[in-house]
């Protein structure tokens, strides 16, 4: 062990190492290529990262900074020194190097390296650190301040000796010490040397805003939920809708799998939310997914989550929904659109209260409530091989099935008051409501597009009316006619659409003049003629498209693509 009060050797060989080249702009160390910058420059540097990662963070940053560099200087003081000098004379270029490169004069105290007897000790006093000249500005710290020389010290050498070692400042003056003095140890020899090797990992700022971002995410997706247009709540009479949110609320109470069937636009989410706030979990997140609205390629990572390095492209780990709805709900819309893998990793967290991030190798327990919903044949689908059976089986102990609204027609005018309130409140109008005719109208017509479909009409009838005026059925429909049952009886038109039966006779007594006549008399336009005898079709033909095609002269895929046209079911 060489123990004694230390002298450096000779720093001519770290002098002959430095070439500056001004006609190329650069300067060299050895193999590396240096820069000089002005002790202001390197303040202000400071003082941004202070000010916009905070001081903890930028301790970090410029710990890790020193730290680096030393690795790389301790590769030249080894290269210049090390089989000419021995190991304590290359551990002295570390300093040496550093009072090169003018950034603090280290003067030695203590230089015990003796690593074939596990022991290594060294003790330096700092003059004229930079570090401290630009802390100056912002007064005494309550901790050292010396962190890019404290990481320099550590990792030269560290990288010298091969193994860990960490420096201490146990004095500073900026923390109003008489002097900046640094004790360096093996790392183990070092009560809390864990808490400093955590500073020298990356802790990189993204990550946080990603999960913040997705905690800011929740929070408003809920305060919008509260606020939204579309919460009509438990509006409704209709005793088919009464008794489905009778047993939806029994349900809320217990921890099953809810599974919400029904047509596109009843409410499917909007009920998944009020479960979710009369349960025990209302006071944690509801986060809710359209699993169609995801490509299937990404649907897995946005479920459970990705870790970094996952995918080209997966530059930061970010948490799945079900980790965001970790002690709450989540609610998973058209879930018969995800892919076989997706189902797979469902069904476990569904029975193990556990998921694996997309690359990673960990599972992690969550503890989510689920409900599904889909407007799909599930039991069809699992047929065909589709939908896995166990996890159909595993959401359909407490299924709901959700009526369409031509199925409630009672309720259609009380929700078109309700969204005619928000809409009106929203966009500043104050109209006279609706017109007899736009009431009639929505009373009977068939609202393919359920509760959404309303509301949309309603938004548009209430952006077309002026103030003090009433909101007509062309406000709400455009240029279609809905064939009420007045209009139709007026014009020779039953409520089907068909040619009622004239006075005396049957429709069938009319020539197809006065039948084409009729249908100009009701104001109806080719493209209403179509949707009417398509619907017309298939309630005549007990919703069998084959039979309803036949009727219309046509092949039963041409009568589906007519009825996706004009989107009815």
């Amino acid at each position: 062990m060489t123990s004694s009060t230390p002298q450096y050797p000779s720093a001519r060989d770290l002098m002959d190492a430095l070439r500056f080249l001004p006609e190329e702009g650069q300067i060299w160390l050895g193999e590396q290529r240096m820069l000089l910058m002005s002790l202001q420059a390197s303040a202000f540097f400071r003082s941004e990262l202070v000010t916009t990662l905070g001081i903890e963070r930028a301790r970090g940053v410029f710990i890790r900074l020193g730290y680096y560099s030393g690795l790389q200087d301790a590769e030249l003081g080894e290269s210049l020194r090390g089989e000419r000098l021995g190991l304590r004379e290359s551990f002295l270029a570390g300093p040496q190097l550093h009072a090169l490169q003018g950034h603090v004069q280290a003067i030695p105290v203590t230089v015990e390296v003796d690593p074939e007897h596990n022991h290594f000790r060294s003790e330096f006093v700092w003059k004229g650190s930079f570090e401290v000249e630009v802390w100056r500005a912002r007064g005494v710290q309550e901790m050292p301040v010396c962190w890019t020389l404290l990481g320099y010290a550590s990792g030269y050498a560290t990288q010298l000796l091969g193994r860990e070692v960490q420096y201490r400042e146990v004095e500073c003056r900026g923390c109003g010490d008489a002097q900046c003095r640094i004790v360096g140890k093996f790392a183990e020899e070092w009560p809390d040397h864990e808490a400093f090797t955590a500073l020298l990992r990356e802790a990189p700022l993204i990550d946080e805003l990603y999960e913040l971002q997705a905690r800011v995410a929740t929070l408003e997706g809920g305060l919008a939920r509260r606020r939204s247009d579309d919460d009509w709540g438990p509006i409704g009479s209709a005793p088919a809708f009464r008794e489905m949110l009778a047993m939806l609320d029994s349900a809320a109470v217990a921890e099953v799998p809810v599974l919400l069937l029904g047509e596109t636009g009843t409410g499917k989410e909007i009920l998944a939310q009020r479960l979710h706030e009369q349960s025990q979990r209302a006071n944690g997140p509801f986060i809710a997914v359209n699993c169609a609205a995801i490509p299937p390629e990404l649907i897995e990572s946005e479920l459970f989550g990705v870790e970094k390095g996952a995918y080209t492209g997966a530059v930061q780990s970010r948490l799945g929904r079900f980790e965001r709805a970790d002690g709450g709900t989540l609610f998973l819309d058209e879930l018969a659109e995800l892919s076989p893998r997706a189902q797979a990793a469902l069904l476990r967290a569904l029975q193990e209260h556990q998921i694996e991030r997309v690359g990673g190798q960990a599972l992690q327990d969550v503890d989510v409530r689920v409900v599904a919903a889909t407007h799909a044949d599930l039991a069809q689908r699992v047929e065909e091989g589709r939908f896995r059976r166990d996890l159909f089986f595993r959401l359909n102990a407490f299924t709901l099935t959700v009526p369409p609204l031509r199925e409630r027609r009672e309720d259609i005018l009380p929700l078109a008051e309700h969204f005619l309130a928000r809409c009106e409140h929203h966009y500043q109008r104050r109209t006279l409501g609706f017109s007899d005719q736009a009431r009639s109208a929505m009373s009977q017509y068939a609202w393919p597009g359920n509760v959404r479909e309303l509301k949309n009409s309603i938004e548009r009838g209430v952006i077309l009316t002026v103030d003090h005026k009433h909101i007509t059925e062309r406000a709400l429909f455009g240029n279609y006619r809905v064939p009420t049952l007045e209009r139709e009886k007026g014009q020779g038109l039953d409520n089907t659409g068909r040619l009622a039966a004239a006075p005396g006779g049957g429709a069938g007594e009319a020539s197809p003049r006065q039948s084409i006549q009729a249908l100009f008399d009701a104001g109806l336009t080719l493209e209403d003629i179509e949707r009417e005898m398509l619907m017309a079709a298939q309630a005549d033909s007990d919703d069998n498209l084959a039979a309803a095609a036949r009727r219309l002269g046509m092949t039963r895929p041409a009568y589906a693509y007519r009825l996706k046209k004009f989107g009815l079911r």
